[in-house]
């Protein structure tokens, strides 16, 4: 089967699908500027709008691995999650706490779901 890509870029494609599932990039916030709350809020926003693109949406989630730059964040994200993700539909997560790449991002989300039939 194939694997379409959007999005794509010199060192990383924004979405991948493969055989029904979508692969998204870890998801950063633009504006570092916000507290945690903000910066959670834009990452999902960012989440919905590529799952939209990929015939998707977060009802079709299938794992989500979030890392947060420090643990006392953990809270103000979940606040957040709990706020956005679809009941009944929660998926198998898995948070940790990790130096990212930008010291300004408090938060990364990767996501993988399946694409609406």
């Amino acid at each position: 089967m194939a694997v379409t890509r959007h999005h794509v870029g010199a060192r990383l494609s924004e979405i991948a699908i493969h055989n029904g599932t979508v692969y998204l990039a870890g998801q950063i916030a633009e504006d570092t500027n916000q507290d945690i709350t903000g910066q959670t809020r834009e990452v999902l926003g960012h989440i919905d709008r590529l799952l939209e693109e990929a015939n998707s949406d977060k009802s079709h989630l299938l794992s989500v691995q979030i890392y947060v730059s420090d643990m006392v964040h953990f809270a103000g994200m979940n606040a957040v999650w709990d706020a956005w993700v679809a009941p009944g539909n929660t998926p198998p997560r898995a948070t940790v706490e990790a130096k990212l790449a930008n010291p300004d991002c408090l938060v990364e989300v990767v996501v993988v779901a399946a694409q609406r039939s």
